[in-house]
């Protein structure tokens, strides 16, 4: 944009080279030179066209097509016309603004998101999760930042806000951060770091992915300027902002700027005085003519015309509180103009008569003395100064200076009241004379400057005393007097009246403002500070005058004339006419514009003698610009008067072209106007009167045909607009009742309708006028505001049933409107001539229940604040919205095969959303769920139960009580439905053989999926037993996982499941048992017996049953766990039996040695046949110790029996619970066993043999962690003694012991091992 205050030189430079391009018009007509050549083309044919070549009759489609081409060349002409028009009432008000201030409180918009900068967006995310970013991340936040890419980045619902301008990079950010508080509120808890941390390092992350490889420096500044833009605006911004909104060129801007004299403040107040005078004369002749609105009620016309003249005086009052000066002090307490007594009562006009003690003028003045020239009779080394002076203020004295160079340079700022104030210089030399008091004094001179006065400096000639031999003395001195804000114009005239200047006589005056509508023409003597005279402005015409007859002095005459008075005044000069009567003209506020002489004499010559004179045209400096103007084309639109235009429409215009300027620019404006724009939209309308309901029904109607068209409006700037509105038609405005025209009410209702069709259209799309609740609360302002649309009257509140059915009514299009959204995103296709498999259409069921979830989250996130009021409302839109859902999903069921259990995972993903919703559990679509799951699980229980029992029966007859090792590793794994679930699977059954009943279908092996180890994991239990209670925990997990709603029937299937398994494993212990007591009586009864691996694994099934019933049997009945009672009794009991059934076994095997070395008791034959066979054959060759391998074998067995006890049975409490059993057992078999031969004395080889078992025994079974208490029993001592006795017996007879002894010995230990 040019600078208004561009030199003539650079301006007609411009000008001419734009004339260069324009076409020159047709004699007897004008177009103006702006117009380029093509758009003004065509307008008529040359002259030498014409007669050079005859033309041919044209076509009726070529003629047609040049009318239609001259008709649309004439609307953009008028457009143009229009425009400039327009920009010249916009320029007015920017350059003298007095109504309306720059708004500083509205709300900061943010740059918006555009296209390109979305894809940017999505590419630097997707850069981040490709790991090709230097950015160090944990997991949790890659997910969340790839739950956002998935989610939120590539959403078409983004896309589309995007593409409408209604996003912002801050709504980006408070969405993710929306979207990571929950997972970061969810994060365990870390010692030392909280949970705020770890959310503010994740956004410090996020703003660096966003960022991407930009200088944040360079961000930073460039948001700074954006912001800038968007608060206070200077003059030549808003300028310029205008031009682009009105299409304005630079240089046509230039040429209004400077003959509309936009930078003289006095000429834009005097135009505004203008304007309000024209406002108030047409508002009377409206009253005259009765040519009023059509208003709903006639009462209204007479209103009408007080509303016209009050809000012409509420401009007037602000105009009049503009500051006029420092100074001035006097207000008028009422507005007055002379032209308009109907409107301000005349009876009160002395209380606003201006006084001489009311016109205040401060004058600052700037003397500097520069030398003194002549000066010779003095030394050259005197010292001389000079003081200076404002008579009847303080005296001022210059630097000391000698006499051959009397220059000082100095100056002295002074402030007087007088407007012709004396100034005194006086030239000084120091004195030599010793008794001299004062310097002395060589000359002076006085000046009387004024505000017109020269301001470069000057030589005067001084006025030298007699001490003075130097009579040409003069001094070069510069007196620069500013003129006051007050101070419209001075200088000096002559002047006669009938009340005033009744002489006809040379004075000086001054134009004083003494506010903006009052005016005073001011005499004055010089040293005075008050006025001689004065006279006030208000109601006089000021126009120029001939010359009178009879009044000698003066060469151009002007008047102000007043009805019963007249006042001549005259200049020495042409110019100095000019001038006064310019600032009298805008201190008047006459419509009247006087045009001097010389220049009527011009304009008649060009044959513009008619042409209307009132635009504020300078009339010297300004009128070469309005030359120039007229030039161009511009003096119509400069010379309109304001108050012949309609506003309505022309603010119409501005308005509209303002809003698509807005919406087009950088900000997520969202319909708001910048600051600025706001100011120059109020300005204009207060300035011209448009009506505020005609403003704010222009706003609402433009803004419903941008949101009609896709743009994004906030809804609270459409309340804003349409309460005001409402208020008005409804007569019920904060500040009165006012008048209502009817095509006000007629528009207003027209809107209203409009307003209700598109809030209830964004209601129903709320998810995508609206995504995930982007712009922050304009879905609960837009229902609010349709709230606000549906009331009757202003008064009346809307009743809320009515309210709640619209609402619901719109909610209901909702549920059917997103389901087919989001149906067609999940691409589902009908089963129309082709054939969908069940297992097909299960996995489109399955993913349409994800996004079905995913959208009532999103909902519940994002909208259902909005919906606090009505919050009922949006639990029906989840039902309906399931209810739609229900009937895609029943159909996919009903093809499922009766014996599949594939859809189980289906009501587990739905369960597990609906209990955890507070308002859609045990909802209509939960219920409708559990009546159809419900006989499934049940049926699912009933064969899974009947399954179990067979598969019990069966494996018991077939079991190897091989010990298994691990159950993984035998059995394949199963392929289940590949659903995406992070929810346990259901046990697969397979679909039943031919030839076998339902009921009882053939139940084979159970295959076990992945998750099979993280459920159950054992090992050295049968093969039968592990998949009994694999199936019975993997059938009770699968229950529990259901989570079944209906508390009722989950307590029956837990207690129906706890009961199977009660049963089932008490089959299970009882046939083990059965097992173990068969599995003993069919083994040996000799040392020979070993411990198998299949006994041990009987015991483990107890220990795995004991510890399976806990878990599986359990339930709390407030007193006690029954089914876990009864179960563990009868593991206990079972146990009991086989540790029974084992020391019987090894009582039996001690029997049996015992047996053995009783043939060598004392007294029986074949004792002492034995005896003698051994003697006689010891003499001829080494025999063998009797009954030591006897002992040798026992031992080993013991020992065998301890170590596969130990090492395969994995309870410890029954290790050592048969160890003890076994000890004592036994023990008490060798004490009764000696016992029995009290009287009899042992043999030797008996006696060997019981040490020998006696001792390892004790021995083992103290390793194994047999208590002393059980080891040391009074049986065992009785053994030990006994044998210790027979021991010191055998020592003495022939042969002895050989070393065996029941004293413990190392010697002996090592012969042992």
């Amino acid at each position: 944009m040019l600078d208004p205050s561009s030199s003539e030189e650079e301006s007609d430079g411009i000008v001419e080279e734009e004339s260069k391009e324009a076409m020159a018009p047709q004699a007897g007509s004008r177009i103006s030179p702006s117009r380029t050549s093509e758009s003004s083309g065509g307008l008529a044919p040359s002259s030498s066209s014409r007669s050079s070549a005859r033309p041919t009759s044209p076509s009726p489609s070529a003629a047609s097509e040049e009318k239609e081409d001259l008709e649309k060349m004439q609307r953009e002409e008028e457009d143009r016309k229009k425009k400039l028009q327009l920009y010249v009432f916009v320029m007015r008000c920017v350059a003298y603004p007095f109504n309306a201030k720059q708004p500083t409180d509205m709300a900061r918009r943010q740059q918006k998101i555009t296209k390109q900068q979305l894809q940017q967006t999505k590419d630097r995310f997707q850069a981040f999760l490709n790991g090709d970013t230097q950015i160090v991340a944990d997991e949790a936040f890659i997910n969340a930042v790839q739950s956002f890419n998935e989610v939120f980045l590539k959403s078409d619902r983004v896309a589309k806000m995007v593409q409408s301008g209604g996003f912002s990079a801050n709504d980006f950010r408070e969405v993710f951060k929306r979207h990571i508080e929950k997972r970061v509120r969810s994060l365990p808890e870390i010692d030392g770091l909280s949970k705020e941390t770890v959310l503010s390092s994740w956004m410090a992350k996020f703003d660096t992915i966003y960022r991407g490889d930009e200088d944040p420096r360079k961000a930073q500044q460039r948001m700074t300027a954006s912001a800038a833009s968007e608060l206070i605006l200077s003059k030549d911004q808003l300028y310029e902002m205008f031009q682009n909104i009105l299409g304005i060129k630079k240089f046509e801007h230039q040429l209004l700027y400077q003959a509309c004299q936009l930078d003289n403040l006095d000429e834009q107040a005097a135009q505004i005085r203008r304007e309000l005078d024209g406002r108030l004369q047409m508002a009377d002749q409206i009253a005259r003519g009765g040519k009023f609105p059509k208003f709903v009620s006639k009462e209204m016309e007479a209103m009408f015309i007080e509303e016209l003249k009050s809000s012409v005086n509420q401009l007037m009052a602000n105009l009049e509180s503009m500051p006029v000066s420092k100074g001035g002090e006097f207000k008028l307490q009422k507005l007055k103009r002379g032209h308009n007594t109907s409107i301000i009562d005349m009876g009160q006009e002395d209380e606003n008569t201006l006084s001489k003690s009311d016109v205040v003028l401060s004058f600052t003045l700037e003397v500097v003395i520069m030398e003194v020239v002549g000066l010779k009779s003095l030394a050259p080394n005197r010292i001389v100064y000079c003081t200076m002076e404002v008579e009847g203020g303080e005296k001022l004295q210059t630097d000391q200076a000698e006499a051959s160079k009397p220059t000082w340079g100095t100056q002295g700022d002074f402030t007087t009241t007088h407007p012709l104030p004396g100034v005194k210089v006086k030239l000084f030399t120091e004195s030599t004379g010793v008794l001299a008091l004062e310097d002395k004094e060589l000359g002076r001179v006085v000046l009387h400057p004024t505000p017109n006065s020269p301001k470069q400096s000057e030589l005067h000639k001084m006025t030298v005393t007699k001490a003075c031999p130097d009579h040409d003395l003069r001094i070069k001195l510069a007196i620069r007097m500013d003129k006051p804000q007050n101070m419209k114009h001075c200088g000096y005239l002559w002047a006669f009246g009938k009340n005033v200047w009744k002489r006809w006589k040379k004075r000086f005056f001054v134009l004083v403002q003494v506010s903006q509508y009052t005016f005073a023409m001011c005499s004055y003597r010089e040293k005075k500070s008050e006025p001689q005279e004065l006279l006030q402005l208000d109601g006089y015409t000021v126009d120029y005058s001939d010359p009178q007859p009879g009044l000698d002095g003066g060469r151009a005459f002007f008047n102000a004339v007043k009805e019963g008075d007249t006042v001549i005044f005259a200049s020495d000069d042409e110019q100095d006419r000019i001038l006064w009567v310019q600032a009298m003209y805008r201190a008047t506020g006459q419509s009247h514009k006087p045009v001097p002489p010389t220049q009527v004499q011009k304009l008649n010559s060009k044959g513009g003698a008619s042409a209307q004179m009132d635009a504020p045209i300078s009339q010297f400096s300004g009128l070469k610009d309005a030359d120039r103007a007229q030039k161009h084309g511009m003096d119509e639109f400069i010379s309109a008067n304001p108050c012949s235009f309609d506003h309505a429409s022309l603010f119409e215009m501005v308005q509209r072209l303002t809003l698509d300027h807005r919406l087009n620019d950088t900000f997520c404006c969202l319909g708001w106007f910048s600051p600025g724009q706001v100011f120059v939209l109020d300005e204009y309308c207060a300035r011209n009167g448009v009506r505020g309901c005609h403003r704010h029904l222009c706003y609402l109607r433009d803004l419903l045909e941008r949101a009609e068209s896709g743009a994004i409006i906030d809804p609270t700037l459409l309340h804003y607009s349409f309460a005001f509105c409402a208020s008005h038609v409804h007569g019920n405005r904060p500040d009165g009742l006012s008048t209502v025209k009817v095509d006000e009410k007629e528009r207003f209702e027209d809107i209203k309708e409009r307003l209700r069709v598109i809030l209830e259209n964004q209601i129903v799309n709320f998810r995508y006028c609206f995504p995930f609740g982007r712009p922050e609360g304009a879905l609960k302002a837009t229902l609010s505001l349709l709230e606000r649309v549906l009331m009757k009257d202003i008064a009346t509140p809307v009743p809320p049933e009515e309210v709640k059915g619209v609402i619901r009514k719109c909610l209901e299009q909702a549920a059917q409107l997103n389901y087919e959204r989001i149906k067609e995103y999940a691409t589902i296709e009908e089963n129309v001539g082709r054939l969908v498999t069940p297992a097909k259409k299960l996995e489109e069921t399955i993913r349409l229940a994800e996004l079905v979830i995913e959208v009532l989250q999103q909902n519940q996130e994002h909208h259902a604040e909005a919906f606090a009021w009505w919050t009922d409302l949006m639990v029906e839109h989840a039902e309906n919205f399931l209810a739609l859902y229900a009937i895609d999903m029943d159909a996919a069921l009903e093809i499922q095969s009766p014996e599949s259990w594939d859809s189980f995972p289906l009501f587990q993903l739905l369960n597990d959303f609906l209990r955890t919703d507070y308002h859609l559990c045990n909802g209509k679509f939960h219920k409708h769920l559990q009546d159809l799951y419900a006989p499934l699980v049940v049926r699912y229980v009933d064969l899974m139960e009947s399954s179990i029992a067979q598969s019990i029966h069966k494996g018991f007859e077939r079991e190897s009580w091989e010990p298994v090792k691990s159950l993984t590793s035998n059995l394949p794994n199963v392929n289940l439905p590949n659903v995406n679930l992070q929810i346990p699977k259901v046990p697969n059954l397979p679909v039943p053989v031919a030839g076998l009943s339902v009921n009882l279908p053939q139940m084979p092996s159970f295959s076990t999926p992945s998750w099979m180890a993280a459920i159950y994991d054992s090992d050295n239990g049968s093969g039968t037993s592990e998949d009994l209670f694999w199936k019975l925990e993997a059938l009770q997990t699968f229950i529990r996982d259901l989570h079944w709603p209906e508390e009722e029937f989950a307590k029956h299937l837990e207690s129906r499941i706890q009961l199977m398994s009660s049963n089932m494993i008490e089959n299970c212990v009882k046939r083990t048992r059965m097992a173990f007591e068969s599995k003993l009586t069919k083994s040996s009864k000799s040392t020979d017996f070993r411990i198998s691996p299949t006994l041990c694994t009987m015991f483990n099934v107890m220990v795995d049953a004991k510890d399976q019933s806990a878990k599986l049997c359990a339930m709390e009945m407030g007193q006690e766990k029954q089914y876990h009672t009864q179960i563990d009794e009868l593991i206990e009991e079972s146990v009991k039996d086989m540790i029974q059934f084992l020391v019987a076994k090894f009582v039996v095997i001690l029997e049996s040695v015992l047996a053995k070395i009783s043939r060598y008791d004392e007294g029986t034959l074949f004792s002492s046949f034995l005896s003698f066979t051994v003697k006689a054959a010891s003499k001829y060759v080494d025999v063998p110790k009797p009954g030591m391998d006897v002992a040798d074998g026992y031992v080993t067995f013991v020992r065998h029996s301890q170590d596969i006890l130990r090492d395969k049975v994995n309870e410890e409490v029954y290790i050592e619970r048969l160890f003890d059993q076994w000890y004592t057992a036994t023990m008490n078999l060798l004490g009764t066993w000696l016992t029995e031969r009290m009287e009899q004395q042992l043999h030797v080889y008996q006696l060997k043999i019981l040490i020998r078992i006696t001792k390892k025994k004790y021995r083992d079974f103290r390793l194994q962690g047999v208590l002393d208490s059980t080891l040391n029993s009074k049986m065992y001592d009785t053994v030990r003694n006994r044998l210790t006795i027979e021991e010191a017996t055998a020592s003495v007879r022939e042969g002895g012991m050989q070393g065996i002894s029941m004293k413990d010995s190392d010697e002996e230990d090592e012969d042992d091992d």
